[in-house]
């Protein structure tokens, strides 16, 4: 036995992408409800038509440091308190419902915590009502004289439409009217049923403009709900009956009577367009909005609802209302539907409104209600997800999956997101402090929707026949009526009268009675008027056959210019079908280039964040290197500072030292030169004494005459000796030296303008103490404008000192006007600004109090040179002579 080589399973072709590359935001729109007390604290405040504000209510802190914060959300139109229904269909549902009407699909939904008012803006009350009532009202005042005839469109069990003819259709609702069950009589305690006309008043109605008129039109509904995660039919005849106890053929209850089977639940599938659907879903057909009202009510009172400590009809549930528009073309007459099921299209409006989040621990819930309030937060907290997901692959280009298919209500709708029609959410806030948490939550994940993008849909495709086909068929029908009225024909397909008509026009017929076997008279009469009649008749066929002729000939003109018109016709459907495939082949090449153009945005962005990364790292590396800068600019002045000072150092190190030797070397000279004359001066006496004994020893005088000794030689004096130096240690002079008087600093008045010129080359000593001139006039150049305007003026100069420290001199003066219109500046005072270090030692000297006069110093205390004197006094070394004898004042270099 061979065995089959097992088949591989066909690749299932991938979705069909919208054609439109224009992308819309999904519309946001906000709708306050008004507090239900009017003294309750309210936590909401409308600033704009497009702006809300939320107030963190009392004892709420949201920040760390106790503060209230206050928060902004901008959605694309607020409702405040004081909108009516009306106002608020005609923002947002009436462009739905007319692209309904144009074949394309939308989805409207209501979002919000539990209590905020979804319910009553989808539905509405009587004399106020909501979204879904104005929406069906308005469809059917647009479609309502082109509603082709009931159950001329059937739907399939796939989410598609089929086309019967009218003899089709009569035996269908023949057949169903047949089926119909007995209706059941409403009960006298049972609250009737609102209609339509107690929601909408007759003045607030709706047309859609641009209807097709050459097309016909039929409505279906279906009312879907989502419990539990799980979808029910609501529409379905057997819902009522749904649980019951079952039994088991001997007819005793298999289970206890309290356990129930529980209603079966649909399922969702995938048609042949890649679109979502719930397979068995019951559709209706409803040819009126009273009528598609009806059903929906019916639908509504089976929805889950229960009391809770928050809402008294809370929505336990996701309910969905859908209208499915089906239209299709006329044939080339203008009387019958095209039997083409590819000219059907079929566009739907889906109406959802959403269970209210919730907290069990506000609403007080248990058992069942704990368990439908975590699949009510679940499903809403899997849509945020998938919202969320599509936002970052649509911002930063990754290509996340959604997770559609985690919660039955993404899965339903992802076709929407994906560009099968346009997406709008209202969302519904309660402005009581109480719901101020999850109505902050709500705020983001609205403000967030805004954000996401979904492809634009496309426009249906137009069908290749003349437009006004209804128009003319109405006119044509119009005229044959009054034609045949005018020639007294039959009128409306009114054969027996005509025929009638038709005997009533030939001549009567005599008497036939025969009273008289001889008579001759009766039988000739009846013949001649027979004759007459035939004769008539001969010439009414033969009129006949000459307008029936003419007919052939007219309707014979008519085919063949028909044909002529479909032979164009047919070349006009081949260039049509040519410039299909040339449009095709542009779109294939508008993709691939569409393609190529993400992925060079991918690499652009790529370049981008790179190229900000690398310019980040090059400011931070060029701070670095200008903090470099600016501190080796400091080191490279700090040590030209240094080099200066040290340089004064030397220097001044150096004079010293070369003073000193000279001191020394002066007073060691002086020293000698003393030595000597006291040397010469016992040479010469030896001498003398010498010479004495030679010639004869004199008699020596007598004590009380001396001998008056010899002119001494007189002593060189010092000034003659050496020049006026610097001792070492001096002792301070009690006599009066010059000192050097200070400036007095000036003192602007309070009332004078000062003109402050600091030149743009001065350097910053980064000093504690700054000269500040208050009222002053900041300039970098002097200039007429600036004078003008001031009457002092002071110049901010630095200049490098003896000591190689930078010191600042502001020179001041008063500004004057000449003669001649201008101004000048007359200087009066100096002020010196100096800066010094601490690391340089000051300059001691010792006090040399009580010296001996043989130049033995000994150290005395050691005091600061500036507090004893201003000036120095210098004397030779080992004299005599008092302090007072011979002094010079040389003034003391002031130390670094």
């Amino acid at each position: 036995m061979i065995r089959q080589a097992k088949g591989k399973t066909p690749r299932r072709p991938p979705p069909k992408k919208p054609s439109s590359n224009q992308k819309d935001p999904v519309g946001v729109y906000c709708r306050v409800r008004p507090l239900g007390v009017e003294d309750e604290e309210c936590c909401i405040e409308v600033i704009s038509s497009s702006t809300m504000q939320l107030h963190a209510p009392e004892g709420f802190k949201t920040n760390r440091n106790g503060e209230y914060k206050e928060t902004q959300y901008s959605f694309k139109k607020v409702f405040g308190v004081s909108v009516s229904q009306m106002e608020l269909f005609e923002y947002v549902a009436k462009p739905f419902v007319d692209d309904l009407i144009h074949g394309k699909n939308g989805l409207l939904f209501t979002y919000g915590v539990t209590g905020s008012g979804k319910t009553f803006t989808m539905t509405g009350s009587p004399g106020q009502g909501g979204l879904l009532p104005r929406s069906l009202d308005m469809i059917f005042n647009s479609i309502g004289p082109y509603q082709a005839k009931r159950y001329v469109f059937k739907t399939d069990d796939k989410n598609g439409m089929e086309v019967q003819s009218e003899v089709d259709a009569l035996l269908e609702r023949q057949r169903r009217e047949n089926n119909l069950p007995v209706p059941k009589t409403t009960s006298s305690r049972q609250k009737p049923d609102p209609e339509i006309a107690d929601m909408i008043k007759p003045e607030e109605a709706y047309k859609a403009d641009g209807v097709d008129e050459d097309s016909s039109y039929s409505i279906f509904v279906s009312y879907i709900e989502i419990y539990n995660n799980y979808i029910y039919d609501l529409l379905e005849e057997t819902q009522e009956e749904a649980i019951k106890p079952k039994w088991n053929g001997g007819g005793t209850p298999v289970r206890q009577n309290t356990e129930f089977i529980p209603p079966q639940s649909k399922i969702l599938r995938e048609d042949q367009n890649h679109n979502m659907y719930v397979a068995g879903c019951m559709e209706v057909e409803v040819k009126s909005a009273e009528e598609a009202f009806q059903v929906f009510w019916r639908g509504q009172k089976k929805r889950k609802i229960a009391n809770t400590r928050l809402n008294r009809e809370s929505s336990r549930s996701h309910g969905v209302f859908i209208i499915k528009l089906a239209q299709a073309p006329l044939d080339a007459d203008g009387d019958d539907i095209l039997q083409d099921k590819s000219q059907v299209n079929v566009s739907q409006l889906c109406l959802v409104d959403l269970a209210g989040s919730e907290r069990t621990g506000r609403t007080g819930a248990e058992g069942t209600r704990i368990r439908e309030a975590g699949n009510i937060n679940q499903s809403l907290l899997n849509l945020r997800t998938c919202i969320e997901i599509l936002r970052e692959n649509q911002m930063c280009g990754t290509n996340k999956m959604v997770p559609y298919r985690d919660s039955k209500v993404t899965h339903l709708f992802k076709n929407y997101f994906d560009g099968e029609g346009k997406v709008r959410m209202v969302v519904c806030v309660n402005p009581k402090a109480d719901d101020y948490e999850e109505t902050l939550l709500v705020m983001r994940f609205a403000e967030m929707t805004q954000e996401v993008e979904v492809a634009r849909p496309m426009d249906r495709p137009i069908c290749g026949f003349t437009p006004g086909r209804r128009n003319r068929h109405h006119a044509f029908k119009e005229e044959l009526s009054r034609k045949l009225e005018e020639l007294g024909g039959p009128i409306d397909g009114d054969v027996p009268s005509a025929i009638n008509h038709l005997v009533n026009s030939l001549p009567p017929l005599p008497s036939s009675e025969l009273n008289d076997p001889h008579d001759d008279i009766t039988l000739p009469r009846l013949i001649e008027a027979l004759q007459n009649r035939h004769r008539i008749r001969q010439m009414m066929i033969e009129e006949y056959n000459k307008a029936a002729n003419t007919m052939k000939c007219m309707l014979q003109e008519l085919d063949n210019n028909l044909i002529s018109k479909e032979n164009f016709i047919h070349e006009q459907n081949g260039k049509l079908v040519q410039r299909d495939k040339l449009i095709q082949t542009n779109k294939a090449e508008i993709e691939s280039l569409e393609k190529r153009t993400k992925m060079q945005e991918h690499k652009i962005e790529i370049l981008q964040k790179t190229t900000k990364i690398y310019e980040g790292d090059k400011r931070s590396l060029q701070q670095e290197l200008e903090t470099r800068d600016q501190r080796l600019q400091r080191e490279l002045s700090e040590k030209r500072r240094m080099e200066q000072r040290m340089h004064g150092v030397v220097s001044d190190t150096q004079f010293k030292w070369e003073k000193e030797c000279e001191r020394r070397v002066n007073a060691k000279q002086l020293e000698m030169q003393n030595k000597l004359w006291v040397k010469d001066e016992k040479l010469k006496q030896l001498k003398a004494i010498v010479s004495e004994s030679k010639t004869g020893r004199p008699d020596p005088p007598s004590r009380q005459t001396q001998p008056q000794p010899r002119p001494q030689p007189q002593r060189p004096s010092r000034e003659d000796r050496l020049p006026a130096k610097r001792s070492a240690s001096p002792s301070p002079v009690p006599t009066a030296t010059p000192v050097r008087p200070l400036h007095r600093r000036s003192r602007s008045a309070g009332g004078e303008k000062w003109v402050d010129h600091k030149p743009s080359s001065n350097l910053d000593l980064g000093t504690v103490l700054q000269p500040v001139i208050p009222n002053a006039i900041q300039v970098s150049a002097p200039s007429e404008k600036a004078l003008s305007k001031c009457d002092r003026y002071v110049l901010t100069h630095q200049e490098v000192a003896s000591d190689g420290e930078i010191q600042t001199k502001l020179i001041k003066g008063e500004v004057i006007k000449t003669r001649g219109g201008g101004q000048a500046v007359q200087f009066t005072d100096i002020e010196t600004l100096k800066q010094e270090l601490t690391t340089v030692p000051s300059r001691k000297r010792k006090s040399s109090e009580g010296a001996p006069a043989n130049g033995d110093r000994t150290d005395g205390a050691w005091t600061d040179v500036e507090t004893r004197c201003s000036v120095a006094v210098e004397m030779r070394a080992g004299s005599n002579m008092g302090p007072g004898f011979e002094h010079h004042g040389i003034t003391k270099r002031r130390k670094p």
